[in-house]
């Protein structure tokens, strides 16, 4: 019995794995479809709509049995709640590239971004990417230092966003309202992708650590804090051949 809820902890990790991996490649060929007008690439995405909610029953389902068949304590439970919320936040992250996909479809054969400013979408797109590469990564190693890292990379995105949003609603925008309701939209989608990947990483910190992101990186400090107060003694007591 045992064996076998062990097997069904560890489907439930494969199914969030194939869900990153297949939400990162929907949102890599997205960004290669708006950029350079790959109408074929574009559809593709945006058919793989029908994929993207299989596999969120899919992985809803094994979450739900085990619950309601299994019982799970302490940290299992944890894991298997976790995984509840992660299944959201991956479908909407595949939801978000379809949206990527479309803008891209709509567009062609022209491309949606002015050229002078397809250099920010790339960049948004590569953090994105790298976001949910991050994300396999800690689902599979559940390490909260790693998944720390998550929330301080988003910075980044918030700032070409913040920085885009700017650039569309100056007096002197020098393309159409058209591009500018695109760029708006595509760089928020891009945004909450990576909101999505952080909220993720939060979830994982809590899993490991029973504390959310403020407290681990809190308790980060006080035993960094901790570390040095010791070594300061330790050098004390070398200096002057004493015991503390």
């Amino acid at each position: 019995m045992r064996h076998a809820y062990r097997e069904q902890l560890d489907m439930l990790i494969h199914d969030l794995l194939q869900m990153a991996d297949f939400t990162k490649h929907a949102m890599e060929s997205s960004t290669e479809a708006l950029l350079t007008a790959n109408l074929k690439l574009a559809e593709e995405v945006v058919d793989s709509i029908e994929v993207i909610e299989k596999r969120r029953n899919e992985a809803s389902e094994k979450a739900f049995d085990i619950l309601l068949l299994q019982s799970p304590l302490a940290r299992e439970l944890r894991l298997v709640v976790a995984a509840i919320s992660i299944v959201d936040n991956l479908t909407r992250m595949g939801t978000l590239a379809i949206h990527v996909a479309k803008i891209a479809r709509r567009r062609h054969p022209e491309v949606a971004v002015p050229e002078p400013l397809r250099g920010y979408i790339s960049e948004m797109s590569r953090l994105g990417l790298k976001a949910a590469s991050k994300v396999h990564d800690i689902l599979t190693s559940a390490d909260p230092d790693e998944a720390l890292e998550l929330l301080t990379d988003d910075d980044a995105v918030d700032d070409i966003h913040q920085h885009l949003f700017l650039l569309t609603t100056q007096r002197e925008w020098p393309y159409s309202v058209r591009e500018a309701v695109d760029l708006t939209l595509l760089s928020r989608y891009y945004e909450r992708f990576s909101d999505h990947a952080v909220t993720i990483g939060e979830r994982m910190v809590y899993l490991a650590t029973g504390m959310n992101s403020e407290e681990y990186s809190e308790s980060i400090l006080e035993k960094q804090a901790e570390d040095e107060i010791r070594a300061k003694f330790k050098e004390v007591a070398r200096r002057y051949d004493s015991t503390f």
